[in-house]
């Protein structure tokens, strides 16, 4: 068997020579629209990186902007209220009227903290230690001596006090 001599033929040489023509055209065009696409994806991205610095450093100078701000307002922060809990003691058998009392006596003693920054206050806490165990409170005949248990110092000053009966 043997293979016809199209190539001698001028018809299929040029459809040959066409599809080989065509075939390099359409390649040529083929990466021409790739690399346009791929420039195109390229600038994107660098223009998305670009912006994600600017937003990054953006959000530094904010962070560092609000945490100077932050600690400003936490050296103004002053006391706004305060607040005095009595561990009742039951062998004592106090009222509740009389607790309350001796509450509102320590607040009235302590009422000097109130609007004053809580640097003070915090380096305060020896004397209000001091002027809350050296009292003594007068009830129904028998004086109590408070002892302080635990102290919370923020915008609001929580004190626990113990109470105990004063030996005379």
């Amino acid at each position: 068997m043997r293979i016809p001599p199209y190539y001698r033929n001028p018809n299929w040489q040029r459809l040959f020579a066409g599809m080989a023509l065509g075939a390099f055209l359409s390649w040529m065009i083929f990466l021409f629209i790739y690399g346009v696409t791929q420039e195109k994806q390229a600038t994107l991205i660098q223009r998305q990186e670009n912006d994600i610095a600017d937003l990054k450093r953006d959000k530094l100078v904010w962070q560092e902007r609000f945490q100077e701000l932050n600690n400003e307002q936490q050296k103004q922060l002053t006391v706004q209220e305060i607040r005095v809990r009595i561990r009742d003691n039951p062998r004592l058998e106090l009222a509740e009227l009389s607790l309350y009392e001796i509450q509102e006596k320590v607040k009235d003693d302590l009422s000097v903290l109130l609007s004053k920054d809580l640097e003070t206050v915090s380096e305060m806490r020896d004397l209000i230690k001091r002027t809350i165990e050296n009292q003594l409170h007068r009830v129904e005949e028998k004086q109590y001596k408070l002892t302080l248990h635990e102290t919370v110092v923020y915008t609001e000053v929580i004190l626990i006090l113990d109470i105990e009966l004063a030996s005379s």
